[in-house]
């Protein structure tokens, strides 16, 4: 069906037409030198024989070639004694949890010869078991080689014994003193932390445990305690709703202590009942970026509408926009659900929303990953300033640098008696402290956590400690007993409480499972709750002329693993730029203050600078990004960056926490004053043309797709693809100009990509960086545009095409189709694309194609085509003429321009041995000068075959897995056997959503999409 909606990647693209011709033009710049190897002298002539040409082909070759066989020589050193467990070759899993006081996750922890490698999702936990892109990465954060490396007594290398004596002399004078003794500690939802906290206290009456998170989600656990009488945040199940509307909440990324991914999707089904999502918001998020109808207004428009949206299901509202979404929720009803963010006022409104509804997605489950009380950290900061502090035990966490007056906190630590840490990096809290100690990584620890009610993880160590580290809870049993007792041992301690709470379940199975379902002791009712004051508190909020809204970016979160290469190189979903933070501005309020981002001649992106202020505080030197979609009068920008002393990675953007209160993420009267000198971005998604063809992220409304077939000869939305012949028209599939061959034998393998599914998040970006050894290029070589990313998640916006009024009357348009409608006033076509656009994320990989362009290009024959359906490259014999990729219509090969590994060049993580201990040795690490692509992780395919033969069996649907499909949380990614004809990979390729990437181009890929479908009846699309 013909569609009168465009689609374009950036702002540019919008201003200049030409662009893509641009970007293909640029994409290979480097002309070759033939003149300096001709030897035609002449001045001016450019004139070259076939043996000049001969004789650069065979210099280039043979250079390149040398170059690409350059690998370092790897000594080995066999078992004495083998370790009875470990075979090697062959992966050990345990199961685990990661949980690092901002993400939780139940994982199996993928080991190779004792060291952990990859992170996968544990799929006994259900939900629980999900697991985002900080998850994935988190392996790496182990072989983090800037952190403490053992313990320091002040300031100098000393033993634990040491160590030991000085905490136990402060522990005793602060007692004996009657001073506070403070564990000062990110959540730590852990029961057995707990008891041995208690018995902690027995010790030293004096000892107080207060949590403090850099992101504490103190809005939502105040207004549960006002509204559920605790503070635990309620858990949501979406995966029967019809119905959800967000105010600024990113429930698809860090809301609530948990993102709702798996159940949304499952929700997201195309069908009668599919949910509809109704996102109102300022900055274009995530969850606003997947939503059906995206209403953009300012912060204090959004409070003031969800303020209208309550008193319309009271009684009645006379705001339109509101009254349009009651009407739905009214509909809806027990099937619907209302998020809300930003405050705590906010956040009351939309639990007593949801209980006017009898909203069936609030499970009554609730969930204690978040333990913030703001009230006990404030005693605790005047205990602190006042000198009532004897021995300060801080945990992990640093507020000199998170917090919004950590130039206070700083000082007031210097009346503490005793500073003792257990950190990571030499930060701000590591030079305050007398004793530190190296705070052990989770896959080095011992533990348990009860992530909600209901459900008991385990976590358990997957690798001897590298270095010298000791976790808090072993500490504090050596602080107990003294040195040296047998008491001190934290596995028999645990597994002892374990089966307290256990309640007869095993401990050893729970540990293989690393989780548990238990007796619920209690979960959340509503007991409570002020509308009244909620709405007054609300409407004291005066709006202003620019609002700011903080938020946590899906790579970088809390900055809990700020220096994390991969999680700082991974591109943000929506501006897919990287190794940045910056301020995110609408193009109207751009233009009105004169900023601008510009591309330079290599189509790299730079922006204007500015200082930022808010409530007499600055930040400096800020970047602007002009992002579509963002609310006029709003800004954004993301915590979590900026963070100094914490590593030379760590130190990437601005730290945006000194504006932050802790509990309310909007600001208002907030001042920008444009700064001299241009930032340098590093952005992704103009770096692939593919070819300049465009709707190749297909969406279709629902009502169409309900009703109108998808073959239809004048309204399909999915058409067959046919060539016009002299015989007529034939379907694609009947006209070839390759002779067919036998793919029948044995396995034959195809990915089915949902885009109704695909939400954006990155999770199987970093899935295949480590399951393939991808190397980290640094943000130089990335504006360079070369990244190495075997995936990438291409980002459209799509909007309707601007005409002129004259046009649209020509067409006969009706006045919401020029002008929009209730729910979204920029959805007419007399409005600029880049206002509010619509989004679709679409994972691009190699599309493993039966008749590949690379293929027949290559002139040593490097990359080949598999009897299973997977387009191979053999590294050894390619030569680096790049053909291949010039060949690619998708654009999905990489050139190793370097030597990734052992280069100061690239120092993350490759270039010391620490680092490389994250390699996996099923893959090779590729070397300077070859070109590589994604392999459909064919070690994984082929160690499965292997598996299933000794076993004597074929290979069931669903063990066959790649990376990218495993670690995705929504289920948009479908491995498997195409000739396996139960497989659930060819039951979706018979679907009417699906179609082939360039299809018309012929090159017929083992890689398939399904149209994206949008619930949103008022469009024609």
């Amino acid at each position: 069906m013909a569609s009168n909606k465009i689609q374009f990647r950036s702002i540019h693209e919008l201003k200049d037409p030409t662009l893509t011709q641009k970007l293909a033009q640029k994409e290979f710049q480097d002309e070759l030198p033939v003149d300096d190897f001709s030897g035609n002298d002449k001045e001016g002539s450019a004139n070259t024989t076939r043996r000049d040409f001969l004789k650069l082909l065979g210099f280039s070759t043979a250079a390149v070639t040398l170059a690409a066989c350059e690998a370092p020589v790897v000594k080995t050193i066999p078992y004495v004694v083998k370790p009875h467990n470990i075979i090697p070759g062959v992966p050990n899993y345990f199961a685990s949890s990661y949980f690092d006081g901002f993400d939780f996750a139940s994982v199996l922890v993928k080991t190779r010869e004792g060291r952990p490698i990859k992170i996968e999702p544990n799929p006994a936990a259900g939900d629980l078991g999900k697991t985002n892109a900080r998850a994935q990465a988190a392996v790496l954060s182990l072989y983090d080689n800037d952190k403490v490396k053992q313990p320091k007594l002040d300031g100098k290398d000393e033993t634990f014994d040491k160590v030991d004596d000085y905490v136990l002399k402060a522990l005793a004078e602060s007692t004996q003193s009657n001073k506070k003794i403070v564990v000062l500690s990110h959540s730590k939802p852990s029961p057995t932390f707990k008891k041995l906290f208690e018995d902690f206290k027995a010790k030293y009456p004096t000892a107080e445990l207060v949590i403090y998170d850099a992101y504490p989600y103190a809005a939502h656990l105040d207004a549960a305690q006002e509204v559920f009488g605790q503070r635990a945040l309620p858990v949501y199940d979406l995966a029967n709703t019809q119905l959800v509307v967000s105010f600024g909440a990113d429930f698809l990324g860090d809301f609530n202590g948990h993102s709702l991914e798996a159940s949304y999707a499952a929700a997201r089904k195309p069908g009668e009942k599919m949910l509809r999502h109704i996102q109102v918001e300022s900055n274009m998020s995530l969850t606003g970026a997947n939503a059906d109808t995206r209403i953009r207004l300012k912060p204090t428009a959004i409070l003031k509408t969800l303020t209208e949206v309550y008193k319309g299901l009271s009684g009645g509202t006379s705001d339109k926009t509101a009254a349009a979404i009651v009407k739905e929720l009214q509909t809806k009803g027990s099937n619907a659900v209302v998020f809300a963010d930003g405050s705590k006022a906010a956040v009351v409104l939309s639990h007593l929303i949801n209980q006017k509804l009898g909203s069936a997605a609030f499970t009554g489950k609730a969930s204690y990953l978040k333990e913030f009380d703001g009230a006990k950290y404030n005693e605790f900061l005047s205990w602190l300033k006042s000198g009532q502090v004897g021995t300060l035990i801080v945990n992990d966490v640093n507020p000199v640098y998170s917090s919004k007056d950590g130039a206070a906190f700083k000082a007031a630590l210097a009346k503490a008696g005793n500073v003792i840490s257990f950190c990571q990096k030499k930060d701000e809290i590591y030079d305050a402290s007398k004793a530190v100690i190296p705070v052990a990584n989770w896959l080095e620890s011992w533990g348990d956590l009860m992530p909600q009610s209901g459900t008991y993880a385990l976590m358990q160590p997957a690798i001897q400690k590298v270095f010298k580290p000791r976790q808090l809870e072993e500490s504090l049993l050596v602080w107990i007993h003294g040195k040296n007792s047998p008491a001190n041992n934290y596995y028999n301690y645990l597994k002892a409480n374990a089966t307290t709470i256990l309640n007869g379940l095993s401990f050893n199975k729970a540990l293989y499972n690393g989780i548990a379902d238990i007796a619920a002791t209690d979960g959340l009712s509503y007991t409570g709750g002020n509308a009244d004051l909620a709405i007054a508190e609300i409407s004291k909020i005066q709006p202003s002329d620019l609002e700011l809204t903080l938020y946590t970016s899906t790579a970088i979160g809390d900055g809990t693993q700020a220096n994390n290469p991969w999680l700082q190189e991974l591109p943000d979903p929506i501006s897919r730029l990287s190794w940045d933070n910056y301020l995110s501005i609408s193009p109207a309020d751009a233009k009105k203050l004169g900023l601008e981002n510009s591309l330079n001649g290599r189509m790299q992106l730079n922006g204007d600078k500015v200082n930022i202020t808010v409530n007499g505080v600055t930040i400096k030197d800020v970047p602007v990004f002009i992002q579509p979609g963002q609310a006029d009068g709003s800004l954004g920008l993301a915590v979590g960056y900026g963070k100094y002393h914490s590593g030379k990675v760590a130190e990437t953007g601005v730290n945006a926490y000194p504006l932050f209160d802790g509990s309310n993420l909007i600001l208002s009267n907030v001042k920008i004053e444009k700064t001299s000198g241009q930032h340098e971005f590093a952005g992704m998604q103009l770096q692939n043309t593919l070819m300049g063809r465009y709707e190749i992220a297909k969406e279709v409304p629902l009502e169409t797709f309900l009703n109108v077939p998808f073959d239809d000869e004048h309204e399909g939305w999915n058409k067959p693809l046919e060539y016009h012949t002299i015989n007529g028209a034939l379907p694609a599939r009947k006209i070839d100009l390759w002779d067919a061959f036998d793919d029948t034998d044995g396995p034959h393998f195809n990915l089915s990509v949902d885009l109704n599914s695909c939400t954006g998040c990155g999770a199987c970006v970093i899935a295949c960086q480590a399951e393939n050894n991808v190397p980290v290029v640094g943000k130089d070589e990335v504006r360079m545009s070369r990244d190495m990313y075997w995936l990438r998640i291409d980002r459209y916006y799509s909007a309707k095409e601007k005409l002129e009024p004259a046009e649209a009357v020509a067409k006969g348009m009706n006045v919401p189709d020029m002008y929009g409608n209730a729910f979204n006033k920029e959805s007419g076509v007399l409005n600029h694309p880049a206002e509010n656009p619509d989004v679709i994320f679409q994972p691009v990989m190699c599309q493993h194609c039966n008749h590949a362009p690379c293929e027949t290009v290559c002139p040593v024959a490097a990359t080949s085509h598999g009897k299973q359906g997977q387009n191979m490259m053999a590294y050894n014999r390619c030569i680096g003429t790049r053909y291949c990729a010039n060949n690619c219509p998708y654009k999905v090969r990489r050139f190793n321009w370097f030597n990734y590994a052992l280069n100061d060049k690239f120092d993350f993580q490759m270039n010391n041995d620490l680092g490389r201990m994250v390699l996996n040795p099923d893959v090779v690490t590729r070397t300077r000068g070859v070109m590589e692509k994604c392999s459909m992780c064919i070690q994984r395919t082929q160690d499965t075959i292997l598996t299933a033969k000794k076993e004597g069996r074929t290979v069931k649907d669903g063990e066959f897995t790649t990376a990218c499909s495993q670690a995705c949380s929504t289920g948009a990614m479908q491995f498997g056997d195409m000739n396996d004809k139960s497989s659930e990979v060819r039951k979706l390729y018979s679907s009417n959503r699906r179609y082939l990437l360039l299809e018309e181009i012929g090159t017929k890929p083992n890689v398939f999409y399904h149209t994206k479908v949008r619930n949103r009846k008022e469009e024609n699309v």
